[in-house]
């Protein structure tokens, strides 16, 4: 694999570690595909650093279960806002 492939997936670990950022959030940051960071950190990370592998696999499994909860909370204020107008 290459440097800066191992470099970018420690780098993006550890920006979700420290914020709990969701894939979305660290793809918008890194500017990069939401399955480029996907692939960072649950397979690259894997053989790279297998324990802060973990520790993303915990944010990221956190995240999965609370999705369906930020996802109603951005439709009630889009239908918020829409009805305002």
């Amino acid at each position: 694999m290459k440097d800066y492939i191992e470099e970018r997936a420690v780098e993006i670990a550890g920006y979700i570690v420290e914020t709990k950022a969701t894939v979305r959030q660290a793809a918008k940051k890194f500017g990069i595909s939401k399955s480029t960071v996907h692939k960072d950190c649950v397979e690259r990370l894997k053989v790279i650093n297998p324990a802060l592998a973990i520790e993303v696999r915990k944010v990221l499994d956190v995240n999965k279960q609370e999705r369906h909860i930020r996802g109603g909370i951005a439709t009630r204020e889009k239908y918020l806002h829409a009805h305002m107008r």
